[in-house]
């Protein structure tokens, strides 16, 4: 049976008193990656920011509902969200190393923040990280150079390699090849299969076909409302909803 590791209920989001996100409920399973789809400025990455509490850090924002993450809510009062943040990780569109850091100051920068200090143990989660993003052999000579000196798809993985350092539960990714080359994304996509077998991904994309490429689950938003959400080959061949045929043949959006 698929373990539930993120449900999502009654979720709404609002920017001051624009409601951007509007009572969206749904399951993330574990070790699988979901595709967030929909056109611009229809709640999508407002979505994915409340998942791990960084959608209240924007001054007016505010978020209601419940976010269960192994059934416990993220939102109850006791929470920390910078635990949250370290359980539920987030890949944003553009690269965004740390530029004063080094490479390896970069992929730690959680690790220490959390009081990690050991010199021995930091370097075998360097290694252990920047392997799993497919970096490691680009970069193992020259880990004391900024990470703002690496291309912008090396940038991209040193960021999830970033993420991955504090061991998270859950990926949570905004667009993040929208800014790169082919190359670069084919490679990133590569990554995704390969990470679901040990952290949760949840992306956004505007691309169709990459969400048909890598997820296993995909939701449409529309409005601020999710309209259909399943299994992806279903969804993209056989969809249940007027709306979303309309929009993966290309009617609108």
């Amino acid at each position: 049976m698929t373990e539930v590791l993120l449900e999502i209920r009654s979720l709404s989001a609002w920017f001051g008193d624009v409601q951007a996100v509007n009572k969206v409920s749904m399951q993330v399973t574990k070790n699988s990656v979901t595709a967030i789809i929909g056109p611009s400025g229809c709640g999508k990455s407002t979505f994915i920011r409340c998942l791990n509490r960084l959608h209240e850090e924007v001054p007016g924002a505010r978020a209601d509902g419940e976010v269960l993450l192994k059934d416990q809510n993220i939102y109850a009062p006791d929470t920390d969200p910078v635990l949250i943040r370290r359980k539920i990780g987030m890949v944003f569109q553009k690269p965004n190393p740390f530029p004063s850091m080094s490479i390896f100051d970069n992929v730690v920068a959680g690790l220490r923040l959390a009081g990690v200090r050991r010199k021995s143990l930091l370097v075998q989660i360097v290694e252990r990280c920047l392997n799993q993003v497919a970096l490691w052999d680009e970069v193992k000579d020259k880990l004391s150079k900024p990470g703002a000196s690496l291309s912008g798809g090396q940038q991209q993985r040193l960021c999830i390699a970033r993420a991955l350092a504090v061991d998270p539960l859950v990926m949570l990714m905004d667009e993040p090849t929208s800014a790169l080359d082919p190359i670069s994304t084919a490679k990133i996509e590569e990554l995704m299969g390969e990470l679901k077998s040990s952290v949760t991904i949840v992306i956004v994309t505007h691309n169709m076909q990459q969400a048909a490429r890598i997820s296993d689950k995909t939701a449409f938003f529309l409005s601020g409302e999710l309209v259909e959400f399943g299994e992806t080959p279903s969804l993209f061949t056989v969809p249940k909803q007027k709306r979303t045929e309309q929009y993966i043949t290309g009617k609108f959006g």
